[in-house]
């Protein structure tokens, strides 16, 4: 009998309820960005709640394929995360287990989801898209559910403007209606003012049963303007009435649209159907260019030069083409005006029907290469989809390795910026596929290229337990560039081996104190930008007081005075900024002619100056008050 091992058990069971999490989560937000896109074509339209739960699950099977990627990705973050944060990957590294075999039941998982994903998109996310794109569509031309407002021009029903300037909510009485009626045309308007009325929906729910009193209407006899003379007075007619009930052409009815026809398109197909439709359609085409291609010379030019050969047994007659033997232009030439104009104009007429039947003929071709790309990029589509499961999940569980954070918080933010980086690139390369700009295979696959080199580069730094791409290091790193200082922590040692030298750290200090006055005084003034990049980057008169510095510390740092160690932990830990790469003359020149390097660079360096000019300062009022506590403890040596 199979038996799972222990430690596959415990990792399946950290990262599966984490990916039911995650997935949940991915395709609620998805489902979310969904309803807002398309809320302008759900709401004011009257529709049941049962087509609209159709719409949500036909969307959600639909958009099943993209949560899934984004779920494993953040799922192997989160799991990997918790357990580096929790200590539990070091526990198994300590034990001779490699972050290969411990990732090894999930990537036998994620070849599983590999396989379930593209089943899914074969066999059920077409008939899931067909069914979404059919309701959307049936949404988008249904009527809007009649809400006229208050105070404003109604012009949602075709034909007509309505305007009420006051509702009886409780009655359903509507006060002071105007309405323009021009569904005859503009110049056949109808204006029709009520003093109140009432709107109901008649029984087939076909038409606005409009009931008005107390009004007057005005129509507009313009047909008949025209028919008679148009000097002759032809008044518009104007009717007064106290019951008038107006018949309004209005289908509210929800009417679902065939299936077929999203059923015919790329979205609504399988591997086979899609296979079928390119190798019918690359046929179709090929018979149709070996055809046009004969049909185009021949109506071009050929059938222009009919050959008109006399035959005759004397070899002193040429048999070629008597119409130009010597030239177009010498026939040309000698006709009469009225025949060139006659030549001229049959010639652009014909080719103008040439040109005519050629632009229609490369319609009907780019439609079908167009239609043939659209299927070609599907059938890919659903295979590159698939296989972003397994590719995401080499990058999540290697940088959850790495990063060693567990939770929604850093996890979630680097999940969302990768899979945006993949829409955006996938999307890309889609874009120049569809267009003919890339070969097919080129765009679909292009995303999946660099999900693959991401994912084998992390791999290789979580194998060999990179720091690279440790946040704590880039935060280090971070800090030092933006300035932030180290301070200092020492404790007061319990056994001294080598008790301090007072003496030469005294005069360590004053000696140090008349070099760094002198290198205050040197640099002061900081350089121009052009001396900045021809000078040599290598300060050894720094290096020198920074090391003379620490050298007293370190001595002190053995003394038994409390007094003495919390003086030196006020010393400024002096950074001497790393620049040896700018010691190659030719490299210093270039980075100072490039631009903006150079001047960042300078900048930094100007900061970076001020800074260090600001702790040496600092470290002269400190062995000020220093040397006054050293000069204390010598003379109470000597009982003084």
């Amino acid at each position: 009998m199979l038996k799972i091992k222990r430690l596959y058990t415990f990792i399946l069971g950290t990262f599966l309820p984490v990916l039911l999490a995650t997935f949940s989560v991915c395709l609620f937000i998805i489902l979310m960005q969904f309803l807002w896109r398309y809320i302008n074509d759900m709401v004011g339209k009257g529709v049941d709640l049962i087509v609209l739960g159709q719409l949500f699950f036909y969307a959600a099977l639909t958009f099943i394929p993209m949560a899934l990627p984004l779920s494993v990705l953040l799922a192997s973050l989160i799991s990997f995360g918790n357990l580096g944060e929790h200590m539990e990957l070091l526990a198994m590294k300590a034990s001779g287990i490699s972050l290969i075999r411990i990732m090894k039941p999930l990537i036998i998982f994620a070849i599983f989801l590999v396989g379930i994903s593209f089943v899914f998109q074969n066999n059920v996310l077409p008939q899931a898209k067909t069914k979404m794109t059919t309701i959307l569509l049936s949404l988008k031309q249904k009527s809007p559910e009649l809400d006229i407002p208050e105070g404003v021009f109604y012009k949602a029903i075709s034909g007509y403007n309505i305007y009420v300037r006051n509702k009886d909510k409780e009655t359903g009485m509507l006060r002071n209606i105007m309405i323009y009626d021009y569904s005859n045309g503009i110049d056949n308007v109808m204006v029709t003012v009520a003093d109140s009325g009432r709107l109901k929906i008649s029984e087939n729910k076909k038409y606005l049963v409009l009931t008005l009193y107390d009004g007057e209407s005005f129509e507009n006899n313009f047909e008949r303007k025209r028919i008679r003379n148009y000097n002759d007075k032809v008044s518009n007619r104007r009717e007064t009435f106290s019951l008038r009930e107006l018949l309004i052409e209005y289908d509210t009815n929800f009417n679902l649209a065939d299936e077929s026809i999203m059923g015919s398109r790329d979205l609504g197909k399988n591997v086979k159907a899609l296979s079928h439709y390119v190798d019918s359609m690359q046929y179709k085409q090929d018979s149709i260019n070996s055809v046009n291609a004969p049909n185009f010379i021949t109506k071009s030019y050929k059938s222009l030069f009919v050959e008109n050969r006399t035959y005759s047994n004397s070899p002193n007659i040429d048999e070629r083409d008597t119409i130009f033997r010597q030239g177009f232009q010498h026939y040309y030439k000698n006709l009469e005006l009225e025949y060139k104009l006659n030549l001229l104009h049959l010639s652009k007429s014909k080719t103008e029907d040439i040109k005519r039947d050629n632009n229609i003929e490369l319609f009907r071709q780019n439609e079908m290469r167009n239609n043939i790309r659209s299927h070609k990029i599907q059938l890919m589509t659903k295979f590159s989809m698939a296989i972003s499961c397994l590719l995401f999940f080499f990058i999540g569980a290697p940088l959850g390795t790495i990063i060693r954070k567990g939770g929604l918080g850093l996890p979630a933010v680097i999940s969302v910026l990768l899979f945006i980086l993949y829409y955006i690139i996938d999307t890309f390369g889609v874009k120049m596929a569809r267009e003919g700009v890339w070969t097919i295979w080129a765009g679909v696959w292009f995303s999946s290229f660099v999900l693959a080199a991401l994912g084998g580069f992390f791999t290789y730094k979580a194998v060999n337990d990179s720091t690279m791409l440790n946040p704590d290091a880039w935060k280090n790193i971070l800090q030092k560039i933006m300035g932030k200082r180290e301070s200092r922590n020492y404790d007061k040692k319990e056994v001294i081996i080598e008790n301090p030298n007072y003496i030469d750290d005294i005069e360590s200090i004053d000696k140090w104190q008349t070099n760094s006055n002198s290198y205050i005084k040197k640099h002061k003034r900081f350089n121009s930008y052009f001396s900045f990049w021809s000078k040599n980057f290598n300060d050894v008169e720094l290096t020198s007081l920074v090391e003379t510095m620490e050298a007293w510390i370190e001595d002190l740092r053995n003394s038994d005075e409390t007094l003495i160690i919390g003086k030196i932990m006020d010393y400024p830990v002096i950074d001497i900024p790393s620049m040896n790469i700018f010691n190659n003359k030719a490299l210093r020149y270039a980075c100072g002619i490039i631009f903006p390097i150079g001047l960042i660079v300078y900048i930094w360096s100007f900061f970076k100056q001020r800074q260090i000019i600001q702790d040496i300062k600092t470290s002269q009022k400190i062995n000020d008050s220093l040397k006054a506590e050293l000069i204390k403890l010598k003379l109470n040596s000597y009982g003084i």
